[in-house]
């Protein structure tokens, strides 16, 4: 008999697989008393991604992945109509999208290990049927820049997203990860996350984060967002674009924001599965 009600794997892929260069997985699980637990992030290939979530399997019915690299790439060149959207809101808090398109090699063309995972993976992608379900494998993308704008509104202004990436010195801002890890733990400790707060708290006394501690901190946003997705309201989260030009699912606790309304009713992109007038 498995034990939990549902496990959730953030990944944070690193859209690449290069050894020297791994992303990182988290998984949050709800157990059959229905509290809260989380495993400690860890770095990760797709290969180990793979292992860890056929695991999780093992003990749940239902397991979503969220995973942070766009899982449906259509378009040849330029981005997809979710990128311009979501960037219409990650550049004006500060932030930017990298362009998904099948012209990158390694990331998006017919070799990429994102196509390989998804085939090896085997999870259902469609995720207003995850949060219908109560059992099998599904799969949705999500985007840990913008899952913040959701998460706190203080990131939600002109200028005002967290550059709390250590591999840009340049940007890189000590008191911007203290903000992010901040808001992973009021939004952890509202969950009822068990012991999050240790987690919170370690990485918080970092003097100064690698990229490695940033690509855990991402898996966690990502399983976060998965699992805001399967337990809070509906209209507490978004879902940019379709399954056919591409999606991205995102918090929106206070509403979806009116830049990402007014640039999908621009270019005729849907919001949460309508067409935005």
């Amino acid at each position: 008999m498995k034990p939990n009600r549902f496990s959730v794997i953030g990944f944070d892929s690193a859209w690449t697989d290069k050894p020297k260069a791994p992303g990182a997985v988290c998984v949050i699980r709800s157990n059959s008393d229905g509290k809260l637990i989380y495993s400690e992030p860890q770095l990760a290939s797709f290969a180990q991604a793979l292992d860890i979530i056929h695991d999780e399997q093992k003990r749940t019915e239902l397991c979503l992945v969220g995973i942070d690299q766009p899982t449906i790439v259509p378009n040849l060149n330029s981005l997809r109509p979710v990128d311009r959207i979501a960037g219409s809101l990650v550049s004006w808090i500060g932030g930017g999208v990298q362009p998904a398109n099948r012209s990158k090699i390694g990331m998006f063309d017919d070799a990429a290990p994102i196509w390989k995972f998804k085939e090896a993976l085997g999870a259902i992608e469609d995720p207003e049927a995850a949060r219908a379900a109560s059992a099998g494998l599904y799969i949705m993308e999500v985007f840990p820049a913008l899952a913040l704008a959701g998460l706190n509104s203080a990131f939600c202004d002109r200028l005002k997203g967290p550059r709390y990436n250590p591999q840009r010195r340049k940007t890189f801002q000590l008191t911007h990860w203290h903000d992010v890890i901040e808001t992973i733990r009021r939004f952890g400790t509202l969950a009822a996350i068990e012991q999050i707060e240790d987690w919170c708290n370690a990485n918080r006394s970092l003097p100064l984060p690698r990229k490695a501690d940033q690509d855990k901190l991402d898996a966690m946003i990502c399983a976060l967002v998965g699992m805001h997705w399967l337990t809070a309201p509906r209209e507490q989260s978004m879902m940019i674009g379709d399954l056919e030009s591409g999606y991205m699912i995102a918090p929106a606790i206070d509403g979806v924001h009116d830049r990402i309304v007014a640039k999908a009713r621009e270019i005729g992109v849907p919001v949460d599965g309508r067409a935005q007038r």
